[in-house]
């Protein structure tokens, strides 16, 4: 679940103080993690991204608190982070499908994914004949 919001310009007194540097927010749902993406803006005007992951945990006495972890990343560096999230995402993917189909299902010469054997390739084993003489 994914929810976008924007912060309102009509703001008033303290509220507007308090908000001010936020600009904009995502919020996506994944599971057992939240994660908010925050745009917000330094004194000077300059835009920067927060990223947090919040997950709620049990501790002790059965009080339920969010453990958060929080990532600022600054337009500077956006480039080189999403060049460097998307490599890491592709690996992940690559060697999800690697691991998925071993070599003996590939092709040695091509490399590509054999055709599945069928059972009718196989031979019928019956394994009552064992123990009998």
């Amino acid at each position: 679940m994914e929810e976008e919001t924007g912060i309102k310009d009509d703001l008033s007194g303290s509220e507007e103080k308090n908000q001010k540097e936020e600009i904009f927010s995502k919020v996506v749902r994944a599971g057992k993690r939240t994660y908010f993406f925050d745009v917000k803006a330094t004194r000077k005007e300059d835009y920067y991204l927060t990223i947090t992951e919040s997950k709620k945990r049990l501790g002790k006495e059965g009080k339920i608190f969010y453990e958060k972890h929080k990532i600022f990343l600054y337009k500077e560096d956006f480039e080189k982070f999403t060049d460097g999230l998307k490599k890491a995402v592709d690996y992940i993917n690559n060697e999800d499908y690697l691991l998925r189909s071993s070599p003996e299902d590939r092709d040695p010469v091509t490399g590509e994914d054999r055709e599945p054997l069928t059972t009718g390739e196989f031979t019928n084993v019956d394994f009552d004949d064992l123990g009998k003489k």
